[in-house]
């Protein structure tokens, strides 16, 4: 039988394999310390602070928001809250590594507020000495098991769902994920040990199955974690087998959507895969032809999704 790794790495994966892709060597301590790391974060108070900035779009009113994650990390981000309608849900929107430079107003949730953390280090939460460069940010602290950047930025995912709850205490349509690239791998993370989120979606999510990671070629943070495992094999290992969201991906409980790609030149499609593969809750699948390279029927897919999106969380 054809391995999936003797498939052309920039090409498109067959859907057959791509669904048979399964994680292996799950640590034995891995649930011990994710649920450790999360009791430690959502003992935080988180003292949310909001901005009115003036500005309103559409039927939004923006609002900049800062708040207190762990190891000291002052988090920024943006705010959107319905002027017309009442507010019945609440979205947490994550962002790629090339950040976030505003609130995103063409997502279909008029209904809700839309909160846009930035990831530590990433953007408005730049917190030097943490590069935001992609290729050094992925590596910061990654021979530190427990200080590992990627965990610091789930941390901040569980301290977003707080401060949403803090701001927000009567929501009762619940508080939703949505996760792309970057933030997809840190959202799967962050959404196998927090209960308090009702439903997800992930867009060609990464960190997923560090095995296929380091073997099948790629561009982006992937490229820069292979660079390192030839360096340091050994201090690499220790610490990715405790971040591979494949791994946390078995321990989701609540209905999730994926929007996973074929062909991915910086996310690979096997990781991504492994990840939908693993999750035994409710999980809804759709199949883009590509995913951070452009294509010609782009246009068309991203109105699709958006649908489909409106649809999985109406």
């Amino acid at each position: 039988m054809k391995s999936i790794l003797d498939n052309d790495p920039f090409g498109s994966y067959p859907i057959d394999s791509l669904l048979n892709v399964s994680a292996t060597h799950r640590p034995k301590d891995f649930d011990e310390f994710w649920q450790h790391a999360y009791s430690e974060a959502v003992n935080l108070t988180p003292n949310p602070v909001v901005y009115d900035t003036g500005k309103r779009h559409k039927n939004w009113k923006v609002y900049d928001v800062s708040f207190q994650s762990t190891h000291g990390i002052t988090i920024w981000g943006w705010l959107l809250v319905p002027v017309d309608k009442p507010i019945r849900r609440a979205f947490i929107v994550g962002h790629g590594y090339a950040g976030r430079d505003g609130p995103d107003f063409d997502l279909p949730f008029d209904d809700g507020v839309i909160y846009f953390p930035c990831s530590r280090g990433i953007s408005r939460s730049a917190a030097p000495p943490i590069s935001q460069e992609p290729y050094w940010h992925v590596l910061h602290d990654i021979d530190k098991k427990d200080r590992y950047i990627i965990r610091g930025c789930v941390e901040d995912v569980w301290l977003s769902v707080s401060v949403i709850k803090q701001l927000y205490p009567d929501i009762t349509g619940g508080i939703n994920l949505l996760g792309m690239s970057f933030s997809g791998g840190v959202g799967i993370l962050a959404l196998a040990q927090d209960n308090r989120i009702a439903k997800a979606h992930f867009n060609v999510p990464t960190f997923g199955h560090h095995q296929l990671r380091l073997r099948i070629a790629t561009h982006g943070s992937g490229k820069s974690i292979q660079d390192f495992y030839k360096r340091e094999p050994i201090k690499l290992i220790r610490t990715l087998r405790y971040y591979d969201a494949a791994f946390a991906a078995a321990n989701v409980i609540v209905p999730v959507h994926f929007a996973l790609a074929l062909r991915d030149s910086v996310v690979t499609p096997p990781g991504q895969f492994a990840i939908y593969n693993e999750v035994q809750s409710e999980k809804h699948l759709f199949v883009l032809e590509a995913g951070h390279d452009s294509y010609p029927s782009q246009a068309e897919q991203s109105r699709e999704l958006i649908i489909a999106l409106s649809d999985f969380f109406s």
